[in-house]
């Protein structure tokens, strides 16, 4: 089945940098399907740095850890000499700690290196129309640690208003209750849960759960107490 959006897809321009060539190789043919322009790969990221600086991409999609600079370090000086790159980080399982500090470098969202072509483009699309993304499979540990961390959503809309309704499916959400879970909770249908969670999120201008519960801890929607502990 053909996707609509990649009907509509902007050509980017993208740089990645990542020190395993089979890696680079398979996101690059990936991207490349898409109809994404590639200015070049790193395997490092003052190699990375030099790329970005010298060709100015659009997008940055890079790893955590590598040699001789990491991306913590290259994201934090793109970003102090070119500010409009979007940057998406590429993490492994037990880099929490790092993908926190990716954020708080500058970053725009990250993901899991096993994650599938819809959650790589849909991360794309999030990033690069302003958003945030953070990965589907993020621990309620993590999801804390971002949401206590410096990194803020960026937010074209001030004032947001959320009723009470949609406060208590927030806490609900929390607690990692699914929608029918919700629904049954509060006596309403699965549709109407899923409708106001829509809601919710475009409200916010997050793209799935996890941002939703980052955004409602750091705005104080929510409490910390309001989740479930792991």
């Amino acid at each position: 089945m053909i996707d609509v959006r990649d009907l509509f897809r902007v050509m980017y321009k993208y740089i990645i940098a990542d020190d395993h060539d089979i890696y680079r190789d398979g996101l690059n043919l990936l991207l490349s399907r898409q109809g994404f322009v590639n200015l070049g790969e790193a395997e490092n990221g003052e190699e990375l740095l030099r790329l970005t600086i010298s060709l100015k991409p659009d997008l940055v999609v890079t790893d955590i850890l590598m040699p001789v600079m990491d991306g913590i370090a290259a994201t934090k000086a793109i970003k102090e000499k070119l500010p409009g790159i979007k940057v998406i980080a590429l993490s492994m399982h037990q880099e929490e700690s790092l993908v926190v500090e990716m954020l708080e470098a500058g970053a725009q969202g990250y993901l899991l290196k096993n994650a599938d072509k819809i959650d790589l483009l849909d991360a794309i699309d999030a990033v690069m129309q302003g958003g945030s993304w953070f990965c589907h499979n993020s621990s309620g540990h993590l999801t804390r640690m971002i949401a206590s961390s410096r990194f803020e959503f960026v937010s074209k809309k001030n004032n947001l208003h959320f009723t009470h309704r949609e406060r208590e499916i927030m806490k609900l959400v929390c607690r990692q209750l699914s929608s029918r879970e919700i629904a049954e909770a509060l006596n309403l249908s699965t549709r109407t849960i899923e409708g106001l969670r829509a809601s919710i999120q475009e409200k916010m201008g997050v793209k799935n759960t996890v941002g939703m519960v980052v955004f409602a801890l750091q705005k104080g929607l929510i409490s910390e107490a309001d989740m479930k502990d792991e």
